[in-house]
């Protein structure tokens, strides 16, 4: 529905444009730039994400994790971690779907602090982004060259800028 509102606007916006200035500008060339492969790797994540949420897999293991561990902080911390190894895209999926919006409401300590660890988290290693896999494909970098030179830098980073916004969570609520 969206993707046709948007083709019908654009062509009246670009309507009156010659074709070759509208055919660059219009949804279908859009279209054709797209990465497929890459959008039914994502769709496919989500829907096993969406699978695990259905079965209560998630919030079992939410469940498992509370009571372990107990602290949010602690559990979020280590999802960040996780995320050098699993994409951060699917992590966040999978803790929509452990954590209900009753619990943590939206714009919550708990999904901010989530958002930080986990989309710097996944600089730890160089796998755990897909930019940073996709790094490696470009600027010849080995999995280990970044283990040995940067992993310890990025978890510094890591763990200094989670430990700053805790405190700025507890000292100014913020």
């Amino acid at each position: 529905m969206g993707l046709g509102i948007l083709w019908i606007i654009t062509e009246i916006i670009h309507g009156d444009k010659d074709e070759e200035d509208r055919q660059v500008l219009s949804v279908a060339y859009a279209l054709g730039k797209i990465d497929t492969p890459s959008i039914l790797f994502f769709l496919g994540i989500l829907i096993s994400i969406a699978a695990l949420q259905a079965t209560g897999v998630l919030t079992d293991l939410a469940t498992w994790m509370q009571t372990t561990f107990g602290d949010d902080n602690i559990i979020v911390i280590m999802m960040g971690l996780l995320s050098s190894v699993i994409d951060n895209v699917p992590l966040v999926a999978a803790s929509q779907g452990m954590y209900d919006l009753n619990q943590y409401p939206t714009d919550h300590y708990f999904w901010e602090f989530l958002a930080y660890c986990t989309g710097t988290g996944g600089s730890a290693l160089i796998i755990g982004s897909a930019a940073g896999v996709a790094a490696m494909g470009m600027e010849k970098i080995s999995f280990f060259w970044y283990l040995k030179r940067i992993t310890l830098l990025a978890l510094l980073g890591y763990f200094a800028g989670a430990i700053i916004y805790i405190l700025q969570h507890y000292l100014f609520g913020v």
